[in-house]
C-alpha cells in the first residue's frame, strides 16, 4: 500500500495510508455537501450546481454522465481544487478544500490529482517523452515517462513532437502525463470526446489499468453513455443536480466498448 501526502489543515502529512480500494466503510476520498455554484454575468445568474451531495471512495471508477451545461465540468473543477463553490463544502479525506489557501490547493493538485481535459495542452516544442517528464520531474513517486506512454500505446512515439502526431495520439500523451505521477485521484473531462472509437478504447484501457493497478479514484465525465458500463457507479447530472445514481454489478472492460 502506498503512503501519499494528505491534507492536514493547510499543510500535508505523509502518515495516512490509502484505504483499500472500493471499501466504502472507509473514509471517502471526497465528501461534498450542498455544493452550489453560481456564475454571475452582469445581472444574469447562471446556476451550474444546485446543492450537490456526493461521496467518492478510493479505488472507484465513477462515470459522471450528462448533457452539455449539466454541471459536470464545474463539479470536476471544484473537486480538483481548480474552482470554489458559491456555497456548500467539499472535503478530501476529512479536510476541507473549501476555504483552503492557494498554497495548500497547489500542493493538493500537484501531489494528489491528475487532470485530463478535452484539450491536450501539450508544449509544442517538446517531445512526447519531454511533455510527460514535465510532471514526473516534480512528482513524489512517478513512473518513468516511457512506462506511462507505453500504457497508452505510444511506446514507439516517444521522441515525436505534437505536430507530428494525430489528435488522438496527442490526447494519449495528455493521458500519459496525467497518470505518470501515480495520482490518488484522476479527474477526466471528456477524455475520448474528440477521438474515434478505436483510439478512445485505447485511452479508456489506460485509465482502466491505472485504476486497477494503483487504486486511484478515477472520475470520468462524459456525454457518451457507452462508457457508463465501465464504472463502479454512474451518476447522471441534470440542471446542476444529481438526477440518478446507478451501480454496475459487473464492470465492462474497455476493450469491449464500441460507439
Amino acid at each position: 500500500m502506498r503512503i501519499k501526502p494528505v491534507l492536514t489543515g493547510s499543510v500535508y502529512s505523509r502518515a495516512m495510508p490509502l484505504p483499500d480500494a472500493r471499501n466504502e466503510s472507509a473514509q471517502p476520498v471526497f465528501r461534498a455537501r450542498g455544493l452550489t455554484k453560481v456564475y454571475r454575468m452582469g445581472e444574469v445568474e447562471v446556476h451550474a450546481l444546485r446543492g450537490v451531495d456526493l461521496d467518492l471512495f478510493a479505488g472507484e471508477f465513477v462515470v459522471l454522465l450528462g448533457a452539455s451545461g449539466s454541471g459536470k465540468s464545474t463539479l470536476l473543477n471544484i473537486l480538483g481544487g481548480l474552482d470554489a463553490p458559491t456555497a456548500g463544502v467539499v472535503e478530501c479525506r476529512g479536510h476541507p478544500l473549501t476555504g483552503a489557501g492557494d498554497t495548500a490547493l497547489t500542493h493538493f493538485r500537484r501531489e494528489h490529482v491528475g487532470f485530463v481535459f478535452q484539450f491536450y495542452n501539450l508544449i509544442p516544442s517538446l517531445t512526447a517523452r519531454e511533455n510527460v517528464a514535465l510532471v514526473t520531474d516534480i512528482a513524489t513517486s512517478p513512473m518513468a515517462p516511457e512506462q506511462a506512454l507505453a500504457l497508452v500505446g505510444l511506446d514507439t512515439r516517444l521522441d515525436h513532437f505534437p505536430a507530428q502526431m494525430s489528435g488522438g495520439e496527442q490526447q494519449r500523451v495528455a493521458i500519459a502525463r496525467a497518470i505518470a505521477k501515480r495520482p490518488d485521484v484522476l479527474l477526466c473531462d471528456e477524455p475520448t470526446g474528440a477521438l474515434d472509437s478505436q483510439t478512445g478504447v485505447l485511452v479508456l484501457q489506460a485509465l482502466e489499468r491505472t485504476n486497477r493497478e494503483t487504486g486511484a479514484l478515477t472520475v470520468v465525465i462524459t456525454h457518451n453513455a457507452v462508457i457508463a458500463g465501465m464504472g463502479d457507479r454512474v451518476l447522471t447530472l441534470r440542471d446542476g443536480r444529481i438526477a440518478s445514481e446507478e451501480r454496475n454489478a459487473v464492470r465492462l472492460p474497455a476493450s469491449g466498448l464500441r460507439w
